[in-house]
């Protein structure tokens, strides 16, 4: 039973991180496809740039929402299922965030092309890891900040979120070695995949082409 909680929970899990909430927003508040606007990727800095702060602060709310969904539905799962001890839920939360993750960004509901994952990677850190979230968020508010790049800050936390992960629960926790090993794991997994999706903002990096942080409708790429 504990292999088919945790194969139903990844199922669920990728199938709540497809529904796009910038997709759904934007269509919704302005008739149109995200996509098809500013550097075509179904996320939060684009909805911002393309449509302003209010469809933004929308995606903000569904994309926060849907990864603490399916941390929480996932354990839930797993307890009913395969029983409270039979894995730790931790491990089942960075998972089922994985799989979320990955759903948002190949969603089976839009022709598998959806946003870059970051807002739901926090999502899931402030059930799963609130001392990490703690430390991760302020790091990547702070890298904006100074640089003024949104890409910058999600590349370079995305760097840093496997690292403070292990090091919290090894040297705070004091948790079991082979528990900070899997954590580890899939927090690289998840940090692989914000870095892979921000490969097209590496370049324009590399190039001088990218563009600053604005608060303002923006139609032009990032």
């Amino acid at each position: 039973m504990l292999i088919l909680s945790l194969i139903l929970s990844a199922v669920i899990s990728y199938l709540l991180g497809s529904l796009n909430s910038a997709i759904i927003v934007v269509r919704l508040l302005k008739h149109e496809d995200i996509r098809e606007h500013g550097s075509k990727n179904a996320g939060l800095t684009n909805t911002l740039r393309c449509f302003g702060k209010v469809p933004a602060l929308f995606t903000l709310i569904g994309d926060l929402s849907k990864g603490i969904v399916a941390v929480l539905l996932s354990q839930l799962i797993v307890k009913l299922l395969a029983g409270e001890g039979a894995i730790d839920l931790q491990l089942v939360g960075y998972i089922a965030g994985v799989f979320a993750i990955f759903g948002h960004i190949f969603p089976i509901y839009y022709g598998f092309k959806g946003g870059k994952g970051v807002l739901v990677a926090a999502s899931i850190l402030i059930v799963i890891d609130p001392l990490t979230f703690a430390i991760v968020i302020p790091f990547f508010i702070l890298v904006c900040a100074i640089t003024r790049y949104v890409s910058v800050g999600s590349i370079s936390s995305a760097v840093a979120y496997p690292i403070i992960t292990f090091c919290i629960n090894h040297f705070v926790r004091h948790a079991p070695m082979e528990h900070c090993i899997w954590y580890t794991i899939c927090t690289a997994c998840t940090g692989a995949l914000l870095i892979y999706m921000h490969r097209a903002n590496i370049k324009r990096l590399a190039e001088g082409n990218e563009n600053k942080l604005s608060f303002g409708k923006k139609k032009e790429a990032e």
